[in-house]
């Protein structure tokens, strides 16, 4: 399997889509999405779906393939295990299917990572060494980036401050979608269309939810202290409403100094996800020829 042709191919792995592209020459060329049956429990199928939207985009130039799972990845082994909202994967070897069938190398690595991953190489995080890459949609993820690379670890764990324990729960019921469907009984989509019609309880729910991600904020800070924070994810496009309360909340850090020149800023690249997970690709190359 060789590495140098000019295509490489990102998947995003969802629980109800597949969205499969590919990059030719640092550009996006071709995206194809494939739905996954509704209720479907079936491993199998989920992975003829995975197949079938890279059929879809494949040529004879792609040199590699890298893949976004909202789970847990043994990256070396490529086996997937614990899948968001995909209850049937719980020991997939993705990898050696998938370079069975296409014959070109395969990465897999947990979504939130290829998203700062992506943005470290596409988007507002180019040229920056240091940053996280937060995603804020049903739930809360974050990839790590240090000294320009991708943080190593053993499980694709670091980086969950979402299960990092907040008031009488944990973040990610404050700092999602989850926050809005608990308390609210609403999705974050609908809340945020009321809020743009100035309803007082939407706007109140926004307040509340960029009091409580600039919490999180502040401990990422204590816990990485990167120079940027970039925000993606579904609830991300909605940051117009909740970004004054969020840097409200990050004002009393306790280590001022820490704070000059930071930044939280949102992603503007709309198929970032494929992108951050075609990054696996480019990563690995880096790492080969250094």
């Amino acid at each position: 399997m060789i590495m140098n042709k000019g295509s490489i191919l990102g998947v995003d792995l969802g629980g109800t889509k597949v969205a499969a592209g590919r990059i030719d020459n640092g550009i996006l060329a071709d995206v194809f999405y494939k739905f996954i049956p509704a209720k479907s429990n079936d491993a199998g199928d989920i992975i003829n779906a995975v197949i079938k939207a890279v059929e879809k985009v494949f040529n004879e130039n792609v040199s590699g393939i890298g893949i976004g799972i909202p789970g847990l990845v043994d990256r070396e082994k490529g086996i997937v295990s614990d899948v968001q909202n995909i209850p049937s994967w719980t020991e997939i070897h993705l990898k050696d299917i998938l370079e069975n069938h296409f014959d070109v190398p395969v990465f897999l690595d947990n979504d939130a990572n290829c998203f700062a991953l992506g943005e470290a190489k596409f988007g507002r995080g180019k040229g920056v060494d240091d940053f996280v890459g937060l995603t804020l949609g049903t739930g809360m993820g974050a990839g790590i980036i240090k000294n320009g690379s991708l943080m190593q670890d053993a499980n694709c764990g670091s980086g969950e401050f979402g299960n990092i324990m907040y008031l009488d729960s944990i973040y990610e019921d404050y700092c999602s979608g989850k926050f809005f469907k608990n308390k609210y009984n609403i999705n974050g989509e609908d809340l945020a269309k009321a809020a743009d019609n100035k309803d007082p309880l939407a706007v109140l729910a926004f307040e509340e939810f960029g009091k409580h991600l600039g919490n999180a904020i502040k401990t990422i800070k204590f816990a990485v202290d990167p120079k940027k924070v970039i925000i993606g994810g579904s609830v991300s496009k909605s940051h117009k409403h909740y970004e004054v309360s969020m840097w409200k909340s990050l004002l009393d850090f306790p280590l001022p100094n820490a704070m000059k020149d930071f930044e939280v800023i949102f992603s503007n690249i709309k198929e970032i996800a494929i992108l951050g997970a075609a990054s696996l690709v480019l990563d690995k190359k880096v790492q080969l020829t250094n």
